[in-house]
């Protein structure tokens, strides 16, 4: 991997670090929706981290997703539950950031962060096998 690549995804992952932290300091004032946004937001960043490898981003979540899908749960590159811990992560933010009345529970933010922290873990892992 050349230089600026390696920074540009170390930038990312580190954002990846400090919106999981955010969501669990939102977790602990009981902001749960906005905990879920954060959880979901630090593994689009390390999804974002482990595509520049790639030399892949998308402007659309959705894009993002499906790049990191055809990449590298496809290829066998990386487990499928990771796939569904993103695709989840994002179903729910988005309800919970434009459904009206949506409830957001402290177990779906509690579970959200625990998922967020096996993806940061997982990609972690990735790009250290990467340098």
């Amino acid at each position: 991997m050349d230089k600026l690549t390696g920074e540009l995804s170390k930038y990312r992952f580190e954002k990846a670090m400090e919106e999981l932290e955010i969501a669990k300091r939102l977790f602990g004032e009981n902001y749960f929706a906005k905990s879920l946004n954060s959880s979901y937001y630090s593994m689009f960043h390390a999804t974002r981290a482990i595509l520049a490898i790639e030399k892949v981003d998308s402007k659309k979540h959705v894009g993002l997703i499906n790049f990191f899908n055809n990449l590298f749960i496809r290829t066998g590159k990386i487990s499928d539950q990771y796939f569904t811990f993103i695709s989840k992560a994002f179903n729910i933010r988005m309800q919970s950031d434009y459904k009206d009345f949506y409830i957001a529970t402290k177990q779906d933010a509690e579970k959200q962060i625990q998922n967020a922290e096996k993806f940061l873990e997982m990609v972690k892992d990735y790009l250290s096998k990467q340098e």
